[in-house]
């Protein structure tokens, strides 16, 4: 009964990100200079130098996502969507929208490469914390983009609500259970587990990201 008692637990304590509707659609949000941002909400979390950022807006067509990433070096190798990107640096949205446990997990490298999968539950055993994952999964429609400067890049992502196998959008004061994170490797692409940092806005307790426990709600609110 331990991860149920802690499920209440942070779901009591921990507060909710609440995402504001915007009329603005998906091909203007993708751009970080979109005016609409200034209205959403943010939160941040991570070390300096590498701090991250995050934003979140909706309506009804869909969910808008941004990540500001601190950061002067950059990198990646990995430039198809669906590789491995977690073992580079990406930032990550784990979200449930069904409420069933089986989340959504998308990931956005510098490159605007993208994965997308659904962990369909939890691993049985210690040696298999993860469980299985459904690595043929898309988020239908998903629109992605990044843009850097000198000290940072930056991430926006679209998923339209049918995407996310919501056939209608949620309604106002509907709560999605999710948690954002971010992987930074300043060892580069020859040590890229040195000094190696992962970073979870909603602390899992765990070096793993994979803690539905820790999940927050996303507020969905006028």
């Amino acid at each position: 009964m331990l991860p149920v008692i802690l499920s209440l637990f942070l779901a009591q304590t921990a507060p909710a990100y609440e995402a504001r509707s915007t009329p603005a659609d998906a091909a203007a949000l993708l751009a970080p200079d979109a005016g609409e941002w200034d209205t959403a909400t943010e939160v941040d979390w991570g070390p300096e130098p590498y701090r991250t950022r995050f934003r979140a807006l909706w309506n009804k067509h869909g969910l808008h996502l941004r990540f500001d990433s601190e950061d002067d070096s950059p990198w990646f190798t990995m430039t198809e969507r669906d590789d491995r990107l977690w073992e580079e640096e990406v930032v990550e949205i784990f979200l449930d929208p069904l409420g069933d446990g089986r989340y959504v997990e998308v990931e956005l490298n510098p490159a605007n490469v993208v994965c997308d999968l659904r962990r369909l539950g939890p691993g049985e055993t210690a040696s298999d914390p993860i469980g299985p994952m459904d690595r043929g999964f898309s988020v239908t429609g998903m629109q992605t983009a990044v843009a850097t400067s000198d000290d940072r890049w930056i991430g926006t992502l679209y998923f339209p609500w049918e995407g996310l196998d919501l056939p209608v959008a949620p309604a106002p004061g509907a709560e999605i259970p999710f948690n954002v994170f971010r992987i930074k490797r300043p060892g580069g692409p020859d040590a890229p587990d040195e000094g190696a940092v992962f970073a979870a806005w909603s602390p899992t307790g765990s070096p793993s990201f994979h803690v539905p426990e820790a999940f927050r709600p996303l507020r969905l609110i006028p």
